[in-house]
């Protein structure tokens, strides 16, 4: 007799791997690989964790209701219409094993988050690349990819790894150009570091339809990702399959506690914005004076590119200089982009550390 055997083409899918964050024979090193908040999360957050923690015994709300309604407070939503998960990567999974099987079609761009694939194909899917256009979403391509066997589409606004930023007008045409019965799934995760005034993370789609999920993250602007804590905010029947379809507890109860304590903080999460704010240009302007492309981005991270002409000052070499110093970029070969490096917006010293190193990098 034989093993167990696991539904045809699981074992094909690569794992994801996480930004590293440590380098042998380094004791202290500074993290910039993970779009972590350089603060950390708000005093608030840290204080509910420790209420939390004296009721490890109970079982947590398995609806989450005060976070809920915490979040539709500060940004006007029905709580009712609100899912939460472990993280938003739960919720986007959910969304692709509930509305995608065997034989169904999947749609993401080139550069777009890696577990939109990997949902995709653990559930017997169909993975459907849209190419990027200058490492920006390209409308046209997705709605031409579009058969009749498609069921969802992954949209990453802003991008990751590109920190680039599609337009309200955009994603309100892409939705305009999808049929009916394609649910278009809107990853708002660094929305909160957006400026520009031609952005909308997703709401005013949600609300227009029945088939528009906005999903969001408590691991970014918040500083919870080890907590592990996102939100979608869903048409009404999109909200019940949702809880049809998660765990019963998926979210723990030190999670919802730090979560509703950190998004009343808003003094504390403004500070974050405004350190994005000031950083993100500064050292974009910093690594195109160096000569290095870097793209427009929007979110908490700049994407560097570099020469592919020569080893020595390419990709690589420059990850290796930077961890020679402690300082931990990510690498994105596995996104498609073998010439670049992401790096996360740090606090000032680590931004000035990192600028003055590729600077003589590429000198």
């Amino acid at each position: 007799m034989s093993p167990p055997q696991p539904r045809p083409g699981l074992l094909t899918i690569a794992p994801y791997v996480g930004g590293e964050s440590s380098i042998p024979g380094l004791t202290r090193v500074v993290k910039l690989s993970s779009n972590e908040s350089p603060f950390g999360p708000s005093p608030r957050a840290i204080e509910a964790c420790r209420r939390a923690a004296q009721n490890l015994h109970r079982y947590p709300d398995g609806s989450s209701r005060l976070l809920r309604e915490a979040i539709g407070r500060r940004h006007g939503l029905d709580p009712a219409r609100l899912v939460c998960g472990s993280g938003s990567d739960e919720l986007l999974g959910l969304l692709c094993h509930a509305y995608a099987g065997s034989g169904d079609e999947v749609i993401h761009t080139g550069h777009g988050f890696l577990m939109y694939g990997i949902f995709t194909r653990s559930a017997g899917a169909i993975e459907v690349v849209a190419p990027e256009t200058d490492l920006r979403v390209d409308v046209d391509a997705i709605l031409a990819a579009v058969t009749p066997r498609t069921r969802v589409v992954f949209l990453a606004n802003p991008g990751n790894p590109t920190g680039t930023c599609l337009p309200a007008a955009e994603v309100r045409r892409l939705r305009g150009g999808l049929p009916e019965s394609v649910l278009l799934v809107i990853d708002a995760a660094y929305a909160e570091y957006v400026t520009r005034a031609d952005y909308s993370p997703g709401v005013d789609l949600v609300d227009a339809g029945a088939n528009t999920v906005m999903t969001r993250t408590f691991s970014k602007i918040y500083g919870l990702g080890g907590l592990r804590l996102g939100w979608a905010y869903c048409p009404p029947a999109v909200a019940d399959v949702l809880n049809r379809a998660r765990s019963p507890f998926n979210v723990n109860a030190v999670a919802q506690a730090a979560g509703t304590a950190a998004i009343e903080d808003v003094a504390f999460m403004e500070r974050a914005q405004a350190h994005n704010s000031r950083w993100l240009p500064l050292l974009s302007a910093r690594l195109t004076a160096a000569g290095l492309g870097v793209t427009d981005s929007v979110a908490n991270f700049v994407l560097a590119r570099f020469p592919t002409d020569d080893p020595a000052r390419g990709a690589d070499a420059a990850d290796r200089l930077l961890q020679s110093r402690g300082l931990i970029v990510r690498r994105v070969a596995s996104y498609g982009l073998p010439d670049a490096l992401r790096i996360t917006i740090g606090l000032d010293e680590d931004m000035t550390a990192v600028a003055d190193a590729l600077t003589e990098f590429m000198a």
